[in-house]
């Protein structure tokens, strides 16, 4: 990404200091994050309003709707709404085909994602190979982590751990939505690692 602002470097050390004391990525990744590329949008109204999130209370799970897309396009779109205007949309988090996560937002500020829920939530846009809306195993496997992960960071159990159809209604991520065995095998997954991750963090 090109960097054009000097607030992008204060907000990733932002997210640092909130998210991990200080810590970067090797920290993060003993913890049990996958490797985060953070690409922070610009701040604009449509994508990045920069509104606070008082607290975390649930993580959202999407799917992007487009298949065969990667996580920096999606990340892409949301940095070009500044300019189109199209529309107000944003996940905190993009999760790739290739497992690939690129960080979007800070987990401080609110994205434009799970609507009524946008306030206290932190959000997850998963890649998908095609129109049945499964993630293959290399993005399944980094959300999952990814989730967990921020589970242990704002003290969240899986309980806390929502679709947006859960919100909404919507048919996202349509495949959990549509295969509800999937989606309670993923929230399985997901507290397993979120065992596996306070293990790590001596907790």
């Amino acid at each position: 990404m090109r960097i054009e602002q000097s607030g992008l470097e204060i907000d990733q050390q932002s997210w640092s200091q909130q998210s991990s004391e200080g810590g970067g990525q090797e920290q993060w990744q003993a913890e049990g994050a996958p490797y985060i590329d953070v690409e922070l949008l610009t701040p604009n109204s449509y994508s990045r309003p920069q509104i606070p999130i008082e607290q975390v209370n649930y993580i959202a799970i999407h799917y992007t709707a487009n298949p065969g897309s990667t996580a920096i396009s999606n990340r892409n779109y949301f940095e070009n709404l500044a300019t189109t205007q199209d529309n107000k949309v944003s996940s905190h988090f993009v999760v790739g085909l290739d497992g690939e996560v690129v960080q979007c937002i800070p987990t401080s500020e609110m994205s434009y994602a799970t609507n009524a829920r946008n306030v206290d939530t932190i959000s997850i846009e998963c890649c998908h190979p095609d129109e049945t809306g499964q993630f293959n195993d290399a993005t399944y496997s980094s959300a999952v982590k990814l989730t967990a992960w921020l589970c242990t960071r704002f003290g969240l159990d899986t309980d806390q751990v929502i679709r947006h159809y859960d919100v909404t209604g919507k048919d996202c991520p349509k495949y959990y939505v549509e295969n509800p065995d999937a989606w309670f095998r993923m929230k399985s997954d997901i507290a397993a690692q979120i065992q596996t991750d306070y293990e790590l963090q001596g907790k």
